[in-house]
This record gives structure tokens, C-alpha cells and sequence, in this order.
């Protein structure tokens, strides 16, 4: 049997925004019983069909890595920051700041860690532009934002206006969500199609090297 590729797929944002409960969701299409406070990283595996009903199909890993958003674990975090092929960031739709974070959140990936003396991590379109690296921004509690207000579910994230990436909004209890064939599945599809793309065309280009893995 011929081994199966694999892809890295981070999963960011600040803690209790219910990344764990998400990445459960996607990898077992079943809610998380009792999701916990993850501390330092835990990683699924989700067997996706690369260009699934296509010519070129074909079964890929993808690793989502779960990482833990506690502030008493910053400095940790940069060991799971190399090698990334794609990143999901992840923000609570009843708490504003946990959106305002995402910008904080890509800078510490793209930074891999290292904080910049004057300013922490920042975010620089023009790094995040040259990393090339696929992202997907996620809104959890779709539920309780819903009965809080309807207007939230409309809006668009300016995290990914600003930088070109897809997004959908969920509620990780109910699998309805991302149901094959929901809006929310295809563009989920999409966006792992992207990074296998972006992994395994560039390696094929550098003579497989991880081109794009290289970059970050």
C-alpha cells in the first residue's frame, strides 16, 4: 500500500474560542463530548479527497494542530510554528477581541514565535503576502451569537477581507455545519484543496524540497 501525503494545518486564536471543539467537528463529523483546555498543542488527522469526483483525486492527511491560546504558554508555542502548509485562525462571534486577535495571532505564526523589540508580534500584509500560505477564518458560537444578534452573522471579517481568505461560521454542537455539501464543507474543501496544492505543486517545482514549506 503506498504511503499517504500529509499536510500541516495550524488551528490559532485565543483560548475558549472553541478551537478544539472545531477541529473535533471536522476530523470525527461528530461533537466534541467534553472539549478541555488544550495545553501546548493537540493534533487530528482528517483523510480529505484531494479534488474529490476529479480526474486528479487523491487521498491526502491533513494534520490539524490544535494549538493552546493561553498566554502562560507563549513562549512555548514557537516549536510548532515550522513547517506550516496552511493555517485556520479561529475567533469567538460573542467576543469582539477574540476577532480583534487574529491579526496578533497571524503575525506570532509568521514571526514563528520571535517577538519584535518594540512592538511584539505585528502583522505585515507585505510578510504575510510573500509567505504565500493558505488561511481560513472560522467564527465559532454561530448559536449564541445568533440569539445575541442576527446582525453578527452577516458581517464580514476584516481579518480576511484583508487578507484574501475565505470564511464560514459555525456552531461545533451541531453537525448540520458542515455537512457534505453545505456552503460551510465546500469552502472547507476548498481551502485544504488550496494548501495540498500550494505543498505538493511547489515541492514538485524545487525538486521536492517543500518550497512552501521553507518559506516559514
Amino acid at each position: 500500500m503506498a504511503a499517504i501525503d500529509k499536510v500541516k494545518v495550524l488551528v490559532v486564536g485565543d483560548s475558549g474560542v472553541g478551537k478544539t471543539s472545531l477541529v473535533h467537528l471536522v476530523c470525527h463529523s461528530e461533537p466534541c463530548p467534553v472539549p478541555g483546555a488544550t495545553i501546548g498543542c493537540s493534533v487530528e488527522v482528517k483523510l480529505h479527497e484531494y479534488k474529490a469526483g476529479l480526474p486528479g483525486e487523491k487521498e491526502y492527511f491533513v494534520e490539524l494542530w490544535d494549538i493552546g491560546g493561553s498566554s502562560s504558554h507563549k513562549n512555548s508555542r514557537s516549536i510548532f510554528y515550522n513547517m506550516v502548509n496552511g493555517i485556520i485562525l479561529v475567533h469567538d462571534l460573542t467576543n469582539r477581541k477574540s476577532h480583534q486577535n487574529l491579526l496578533k495571532w497571524l503575525g506570532e505564526v509568521l514571526d514563528k514565535g520571535v517577538e519584535k523589540p518594540t512592538n511584539g508580534y505585528d502583522y505585515d500584509p507585505e510578510q504575510f503576502a510573500g509567505s504565500q500560505i493558505p488561511m481560513l477564518v472560522i467564527g465559532t458560537k454561530a448559536d449564541q451569537a445568533q440569539s445575541l444578534n442576527e446582525n453578527v452573522l452577516c458581517k464580514r471579517s476584516s481579518v480576511a477581507e484583508e487578507c484574501g481568505a475565505d470564511e464560514f461560521n459555525i456552531d461545533s454542537t451541531q453537525v448540520k455545519y458542515i455537512a457534505p455539501g453545505s456552503t460551510n464543507a465546500v469552502k472547507l474543501a476548498r481551502f485544504f484543496d488550496k494548501v495540498i496544492e500550494r505543498r505538493y505543486s511547489g515541492s514538485q517545482i524545487s525538486k521536492s524540497k517543500g518550497y512552501f514549506q521553507s518559506r516559514i
